[in-house]
């Protein structure tokens, strides 16, 4: 038999239904005294610990917690300047503690009834921000990756999108979150395609609901 083309399934299976990680786990040394030697042979206490460094949430992650809250939002079209910002409202929580953001959004685009959703995490294995969403306004998935700019006070992540009005397949687009402060942010939808100046076409202001 060939030595295993699949560790990270072994892996995930292994946290998943065999309890690695309950009270009752074997510890490394009790793994690989248990783990079988030879040509085809896993070594699983080696993997699990080599799979810990990508698996386990980490000082990127902490970024996340800033989005947690509700907000009003003020969505503005810039290429239609002369257009008032239309309202809305956000709300982020945990989708899985630590891990994963989900962000629920309501309000109107062009005057009707509007509906999004996002997932935002950080993969420790790309090294990079990922983001997936879906909206009431179309049947696409969208989806981004990149970074945070070196002061840590911008994301910046890139995607495609499928332009229907144009016929235009994988467009690129790049998403900037701007962290103003603890109470404000805003996002902002750039098509690149436009060319090297002026791209920015969507901006969304996040304001923080007050507590009270």
């Amino acid at each position: 038999m060939k030595a295993c083309r699949t560790p990270t399934l072994i892996i995930l299976a292994s946290m998943l239904f065999l309890g690695s990680t309950t009270a009752g786990a074997q510890t490394p040394d009790q793994a690989n005294q248990a783990t079988p030697t030879g040509e085809g042979s896993v070594d699983l206490a080696a993997m699990m610990n080599r799979a810990r460094e990508f698996t386990a949430p980490g000082e990127h992650h902490q970024l996340l917690s800033r989005f947690l809250g509700t907000w009003d939002t003020e969505f503005r079209i810039t290429m239609m300047p002369n257009q008032p910002a239309e309202k809305g409202e956000a709300t982020f929580g945990w989708l899985v503690d630590g891990r994963w953001l989900k962000q629920e959004s309501t309000g109107t685009l062009m005057g009707q009834p509007m509906q999004a959703f996002m997932i935002l995490g950080y993969d420790n294995f790309k090294q990079s921000y990922v983001t997936a969403t879906v909206g009431s306004v179309d049947t696409a998935l969208l989806t981004s990756e990149g970074d945070l700019d070196p002061g840590g006070e911008v994301l910046i992540t890139y995607g495609t999108l499928d332009e229907y009005l144009t016929g235009e397949h994988d467009k690129m687009v790049k998403y900037v979150w701007r962290f103003h402060s603890e109470d404000r942010m805003t996002m902002e939808v750039h098509d690149l395609p436009i060319g090297e100046k002026n791209t920015q076409v969507i901006e969304v202001t996040y304001t923080r609901k007050s507590e009270s």
